[in-house]
């Protein structure tokens, strides 16, 4: 029985190829978000939203942020699309000189940053944090230099993962993530009562060894070796890709480093309540845009180098498609379920019914730029695809232009909640720029439906939210108190809003409902006959 027989009208097969490598990455990405949302359930046990974890999450954005900038944007902007390149079968042995000498460079300059805030932790701690309480100041400190050592790791895990997605290698790197989360999962329960706060510095770094060799089996194939052939073509390439990105992601993480700064400012727990909001966040950013973003990538890479540009507007038309089905009804229903979420995941031991309230709060207000977020992280990999670093960086500059007018207008009524209000204007600043100058350069998107394919997601989306606020506040007074309560709330008003959801798209034939529920549709046909 065909697909098409099956689902009753056709079930859109060029989709499939991009939703299976995205269900590969988003899979590796369920495991790693769960492991992540288990990592703060555990965090807000032992520490509910304390100053000392306030200061440690200020420590744990450096390593974070030096990747971004020396790896992180090279990555999807400058590894992929050149190791790409030279991943077709006739040039695999260059592949390996080419990734020799990048992953060699890659560890010289980390090596070094890991030197640097060692040597300069105190001073940095200064510019990081604005802590009235010289404490929580000395705990940022140490906690920066017991972190910093993963920057080293974290750089080479990023040069592995740029190779093995070049090579289409989903699965390696799809459990990488989940295994870093466990260090923390790990370290807390063991060492938490012994050394306290820095169990969670231990743990990242111990988290960021795991994520690099568990990716190792991926590179069974390549003779890989230590090299400093910088001038080799394929490395000046990636470095001249990079520039563009580096100048433009230092302004970014300048605004990082004043949003954490102006944060810690008006109180010792905004810090932590962002945190909290900002990883329920990442849950569907990972699982969906970044997952549909980096499979996408190299093909559309491929295309660009071939001049498909036809190809290359159907491959981001379905893309952006799947982008749209899956993010926004999950924003409206993390919108409807931000309190029981919440109180499910992290109201217990250290963490009170008041961190819930205002975690819910941050979370709203970051909600509206998780949509523009997710569409944005597709609209810069169309143009790294074609090797244009120049043009998201300056948008990115741009950008951060937003956030500082945004953020010195509302943090003084606002408080935290300004500021988080400032991140999401500008996630919709770039975004918007980003999409007019896409359509500019490739043309328009007459054929790909997205405005149909939109207007059908909101229109579910909204229906599916209003069932799912009616259905828990009729859930919350009859359940029993306690976790079981909670997880009934969580689970029966999710699963009825998806399956609701789901079911209105599939009634309006949506293609992509049809290519992410067809493998289910092949088993019930299997078993009808």
């Amino acid at each position: 029985m065909s697909a098409e027989s099956e689902a009753g009208w056709p079930a859109a097969a060029p989709e499939r190829g991009l939703v299976r490598s995205a269900g590969i990455l988003g899979l590796g990405n369920i495991a790693s978000r769960v492991i992540g949302l288990v990592r703060e359930a555990v965090i807000s046990g032992y520490f509910g939203s304390s100053g000392q974890l306030s200061a440690f999450n200020l420590a744990a954005r450096v390593p974070t942020m030096v990747y971004d900038l020396l790896v992180g944007g090279m990555l999807s902007a400058a590894l992929v699309p050149v190791f790409s390149d030279y991943a077709r079968p006739d040039r695999r042995d260059e592949l390996a000189r080419v990734a020799s000498t990048v992953l060699s460079l890659i560890a010289l300059a980390m090596g070094a940053v890991v030197l640097v805030l060692e040597i300069f932790a105190a001073p940095l701690a200064g510019v990081l944090g604005d802590f009235a309480d010289p404490a929580l100041q000395d705990v940022l400190t140490r906690s920066l230099r017991v972190i910093s050592p993963s920057v080293l790791l974290f750089g080479l895990s990023g040069g592995v993962t740029g190779l093995l997605y070049a090579l289409k290698r989903f699965n390696f790197t799809a459990v990488s993530g989940a295994m870093f989360n466990l260090g923390i999962v790990l370290a807390a329960p063991l060492l938490a009562r012994h050394i306290g706060i820095y169990a969670l510095p231990l743990g990242v770094a111990a988290g960021s060894l795991m994520q690099l060799v568990v990716m190792f089996p991926g590179l069974r194939d390549l003779r890989l070796r230590f090299s400093l052939a910088w001038r080799h073509p394929a490395v000046r390439r990636i470095l001249r890709l990079y520039v563009p990105i580096a100048l433009g992601l230092i302004v970014t993480q300048a605004q990082i480093i004043m949003d954490g700064r102006w944060a810690s400012a008006t109180g010792e727990q905004s810090v932590s309540w962002m945190r909290y909001a900002t990883t329920l966040i990442q849950l569907p950013l990972g699982l969906v845009p970044v997952a549909v973003s980096l499979a996408a990538l190299p093909s559309l890479s491929q295309r660009a180098a071939d001049r498909d540009w036809e190809g290359f507007r159907s491959i981001f038309g379905r893309g952006l498609r799947l982008v749209l089905v899956l993010l926004i009804p999950a924003a409206v229903a993390l919108w409807a379920l931000a309190e029981p979420v919440i109180r499910l995941l992290f109201e217990h031991g250290s963490f009170q019914p008041l961190d819930t309230v205002m975690t819910a709060r941050a979370l709203r207000f970051y909600l509206p730029g998780l949509l523009f977020a997710g569409v944005d992280f597709l609209l810069n990999y169309t143009f790294y695809a074609r090797q244009n670093t120049r043009t998201p960086a300056i948008v990115g500059v741009i950008a951060v232009g937003f956030y500082f007018i945004a953020a010195l207008s509302l943090k003084g009524p606002l408080g935290f909640l300004g500021l988080v209000l400032a991140d999401s204007v500008k996630q919709a600043g770039h975004a918007v720029i980003m999409t007019a100058l896409l359509l500019r350069s490739v043309g328009r998107l007459h054929r790909e439906r997205i405005l149909s394919t939109l207007s059908s997601a909101v229109g579910a989306s909204l229906l599916m939210g209003g069932l799912v606020w009616l259905l828990t506040r009729w859930l919350e007074p009859r359940m029993p108190a306690g976790i079981v309560g909670e997880v009934i709330v969580v689970a029966l008003a999710g699963a009825a809003g998806g399956a609701f959801y789901l079911g209105i798209l599939w009634l309006l034939r949506v293609p992509e409902v049809a290519a992410l529920l067809s493998p289910l549709a092949r088993l019930i046909g299997r078993a009808r006959r």
